[in-house]
């Protein structure tokens, strides 16, 4: 809790958080997002809550890569127009992140990250009446796929009791540069329909070495490829890519509606 109190702080647009709080809270404001913080779990959750006008029931937690935040440009693009197409999305810090206001994770970090989004998953699931999707950038994606696969080696049959789907956002094959070095060891036991995003200039896995580690994956996938985007997708410094929110919305729906 200690660590908490002081990086929540620092994390700009955060500044409002209070480590006081002991149940699940929302601090109102004239504006959506609001900031949403839940301390009765552990690790606790903490971002902010984008609450649709017209919900369709459905939510999606959001997360961010190794060192970035919640508050990353794509992040929030993304979360604003899945938000205007009736979901409620939660776009959240991972446990890491809320004890570091900066730089990556650490080696011991991923477990805990793991179980910070199992914790963010059960709290929307409380907040809406259908399906909730897990969503996250580069580390967060790896980190939520391999929490479902943890999840379904354990028992396949509940392998969906989390969360409906996986919007994975330029998942990191491997290290730049060492495609030797591949990180999919978990794909055999995934069994989460999985939605990857992947720009064809990514370092961290060509489009080619992408399409050939989704026949890994027992269940149902679908890739959507951006044209020269890198890591990032487009949405370096103060770059974006107007046209990917609302691209990644439209095939993410005709995907999970099959």
């Amino acid at each position: 809790m200690k660590s908490w109190k002081k990086s929540a702080f620092k994390i700009a647009g955060l500044a409002g958080l209070s480590g006081k709080a002991s149940q699940p809270s929302l601090i109102s404001t004239e504006s959506s997002p609001q900031v949403f913080t839940d301390v009765s779990v552990d690790p606790f959750v903490r971002g902010l809550l984008h609450r649709p006008g017209n919900p369709n029931g459905d939510g999606l937690v959001l997360t961010h890569g190794a060192g970035s935040n919640c508050q990353a440009p794509l992040l929030i693009a993304l979360a604003n127009t899945f938000a205007d197409a009736g979901f409620v999305v939660l776009r959240c810090d991972l446990p890491y992140r809320q004890d570091r206001p900066y730089g990556p994770p650490g080696p011991g970090d991923a477990k805990r990250d793991r179980a910070g989004l199992k914790n963010a998953v059960g709290v929307l699931t409380n907040l809406v009446s259908g399906r909730v999707f897990l969503g996250g950038h580069s580390y967060d994606g790896r980190q939520a796929s391999m929490l479902c696969a943890e999840l379904a080696e354990k028992n396949p049959e509940k392998a969906t009791e989390l969360t409906a789907g996986l919007l994975l956002l330029s998942y990191p094959l491997h290290p730049p540069r060492k495609p030797d070095q591949l990180r999919t060891q978990h794909f055999f036991h995934l069994h989460t329909p999985a939605f990857f995003v992947e720009g064809t200039r990514d370092p961290f896995g060509s489009i080619a070495e992408v399409e050939q580690a989704l026949k890994l994956i027992p269940v149902k996938t679908k890739l959507l490829t951006i044209e020269g985007a890198g890591h990032d997708l487009g949405f370096k410094g103060k770059a974006a890519r107007e046209k990917l929110p609302a691209n990644v919305l439209s095939e993410f729906q005709a995907f999970f509606t099959k």
